[in-house]
């Protein structure tokens, strides 16, 4: 889906200004389009001749030439909003430097603004509808932006990074089209984009789910990553994070790295996401190479899309260019390419490409979503780290239903990853087996966090920890207690944003009760950085009593930190 230069595009010479990636969700579910950076000059797409790219740009001028990706028949509309969006940003710069405009409100779309980076912005655009505009929630849709930008950095590093060495913007380019419709593809549902909604209001994204064993187990939680950390003189294993099914064991990385890597596993890790078939499916990705262009998304949105939207979508793209414009690269099913600033061919990895990951017979789990060297042995999966923004390895193995994530310096040779997985079969496997049957006894199992009579959400921002109620339990909920939760959560976002820009957060305090028509009670109560979300359905319920319910629930599972007294 890549666009591509027909002169030298340097990102040094860009004016300063909101350089913006969009993302259109129009007809409110279905996915319509993606663009890439919009602020890259001259550039024509492989969709069009350089007649039709001529035309276009003769009757738009030069705002035209700011789009990475030309849709046909679309152009009008994108560049109505990028423009609108840009108008924005410095529009609202003026009165709040700090904070520019992040909510717009139109008659028949929402426009979500999330800024990623310093002048980088990431914009969803929701097509409003009668069913659904009461369930659009402004935090839970910039919640998935955050998810998104956070997974980017994880693996390719910060977008302003790949822009400072390599000024073309191919590299950056290239990243964010092997990227985004992985990412978006776990938001289909059969034909349907399906994004946050009522149902969800109970949870939170950017946390962590903790489970918090009995002390003799935690303690050999953290004897097996002292162990590991051991080896080679602490320079072999950097992190460890143990996680049990879905849900986090122990982690030794910083809260914002722990989340989003805990994301990551929990998407492609767990035994539910792993292929079970990976060797058939590599042989016969490189049987074929010239899979060509399509081959991005086809694999992954092909049920969702359905083939005869598939093809029009990458009709352009699959024939063969005109000589005055430069093809794109080729794309495997695998893993993209690019080529950058020295035409150097590199390989762009997918991590997030299905059934990327398998696991082998010694229990560790392989992935070629990172590509290949020279065709020959598959490259080593490598994340970056945001707090210290170190480029480790990934070693993950996985017991039965504990996965142990296992993060090594890329420094230490080929050898390191093979010497360690020998010294953890040797030494550990044994530590590891133990420890799974002890959480395995202590687990209460899905509904470990169900407390009869209560439908909650606990959220800590400090820690980016949150606890809340099974999906299967908040589904017995009517849709008018939902409907009123939704909106007070949406007041809640505005609040807690203005509390972060004030930095205010330690000293905030609120207390709100909310009955509705049903005779539900709503009731959320925040203190600092905590926040619990309360829903009782019990028509006898009084004010009183519902406060004293709340009222117990903080003192025996949340250590009375919501409590009056």
């Amino acid at each position: 889906m890549g666009g591509r230069c027909n002169e030298d595009c340097d990102w040094t010479g860009v004016q300063n200004g909101p350089r913006i990636l969009l993302i259109e969700l129009l007809g409110y579910h279905e996915l319509q389009a993606y663009c890439g950076d919009l602020t890259v000059k001259r550039v024509i797409s492989d969709n069009a001749t350089r007649d039709q790219s001529q035309h276009i740009f003769g009757k738009h001028g030069v705002r035209a030439k700011e789009i990475l990706q030309l849709v046909e028949g679309q152009m009008d509309r994108k560049l109505s909003v990028v423009g609108l969006s840009e108008g924005l940003i410095t529009f609202t710069r003026i009165f709040s430097p700090l904070s520019p405009c992040e909510l717009m409100e139109a008659e028949r779309h929402t426009h979500v603004f999330h800024q990623c980076e310093p002048d980088l912005w990431i914009v969803m655009v929701v097509e409003k509808s009668k069913e659904t505009e009461e369930a659009l929630r402004e935090g839970a849709l910039r919640a998935v932006l955050k998810d998104a930008h956070n997974l980017f950095v994880l693996f390719y590093g910060s977008l302003r990074a790949l822009l400072q060495s390599h000024p073309r913007g191919d590299v950056a380019r290239s990243c964010l089209h092997a990227f985004f419709p992985d990412y978006l593809s776990d938001f289909m549902t059969g034909k349907k984009f399906r994004i946050p909604s009522i149902s969800e209001s109970l949870t939170h994204r950017g946390t962590v789910q903790l489970f918090s064993p009995q002390r003799e187990t935690l303690l050999e939680a953290q004897s097996l990553q002292e162990l590991l950390k051991s080896w080679s003189g602490g320079g072999m294993v950097r992190h460890v994070m143990i996680l049990f099914h879905n849900i986090l064991l122990s982690s030794t990385l910083s809260p914002a790295d722990t989340t989003t890597l805990f994301l990551y596993a929990t998407l492609r890790m767990m035994p539910s996401s792993l292929s079970q078939a990976p060797r058939s499916r590599s042989s016969s990705r490189r049987e074929n190479p010239a899979a060509g262009p399509a081959g991005l998304l086809a694999s992954n949105l092909n049920n969702a899309l359905g083939p005869s939207r598939l093809r029009n979508l990458f009709t352009n793209l699959t024939t063969s260019p005109s000589s005055d414009v430069v093809p794109n690269p080729h794309i495997s099913d695998a893993h993209d390419s690019s080529v950058d600033d020295q035409g150097t061919r590199s390989s762009v990895p997918r991590p997030l490409v299905h059934e990327g990951w398998w696991r082998d017979a010694d229990n560790f789990l392989c992935t070629d979503a990172w590509g290949s060297e020279t065709g020959r042995s598959k490259m080593l999966p490598n994340v970056t780290l945001r707090q210290s923004e170190e480029r480790l390895n990934l070693c993950v193995y996985q017991f039965r239903s504990l996965t142990l994530v296992m993060l090594v310096p890329k420094s230490g040779g080929s050898d390191l990853i093979p010497n360690l997985q020998g010294q953890l079969l040797e030494k550990a496997a044994h530590k590891i087996q133990k420890l799974e049957e002890k959480v395995v006894k202590e687990w209460p199992g899905s509904n470990a966090w169900h407390v009869a009579g209560y439908r909650y959400l606990y959220n800590d921002s400090n820690n980016k920890v949150s606890r809340f109620s099974p999906a299967s339990k908040v589904a017995t909920l009517s849709l008018e207690s939902l409907a009123a939760l939704n909106r007070i959560r949406q007041e809640i976002d505005l609040e807690t944003g203005r509390s972060e820009r004030s930095s205010s957060m330690e000293d905030r305090e609120l207390e709100l009760c909310v009955r509705t028509k049903q005779n539900a009670w709503v009731i959320v109560r925040t203190r600092g950085g905590l926040e619990l979300y309360t829903v009782l359905e019990k028509a006898s319920n009084t004010l009183l009593l519902a406060c004293d319910a709340v009222e117990k629930l903080s003192k025996r599972y949340f250590n009375g930190s919501f409590s009056s007294d």
